[in-house]
């Protein structure tokens, strides 16, 4: 058993709670079902926002989705001139049998564009 990070990213259109919501729920289920993850596996998650989305935290979502044991924190990812905006992060730790090659890398929505090279494993 090995402990592996996930990266995934998704952008929404707007800075609403329900944009954040939906955007955050579909890039955890799409996370958790690529890599066949059990939530009693998950060791922590770590979210970013960048500045322009203050509306609701992703965390809250995770909650929602059943995350209650799981250590969640929310941040404000680094101001870069000119990176993409409306952009939701999150890094997830989680215990694995998988090597750190089969581990599948989600990136939703614009946010495909960061990462082109781990979005296509």
């Amino acid at each position: 058993m090995f402990v592996r990070g996930i990266r995934g990213a998704t952008s929404v259109t707007e800075n609403t709670p329900e944009a954040i919501r939906i955007a955050t729920r579909e890039l955890l289920r799409t996370i958790v079902q690529e890599n066949e993850l059990d939530l009693s596996m998950l060791v922590s998650a770590i979210f970013t926002v960048t500045k322009d989305l203050n509306a609701d935290f992703p965390a809250s979502t995770a909650r929602e989705l059943g995350w209650n044991s799981v250590p969640l924190i929310c941040a404000t990812e680094i101001d870069v001139p000119g990176a993409m905006p409306l952009v939701i992060r999150v890094l997830i730790h989680t215990n694995t049998t998988k090597s750190q090659t089969e581990i599948k890398h989600v990136y939703l929505g614009a946010a495909a564009g960061l990462r082109r090279d781990l979005a296509a494993q």
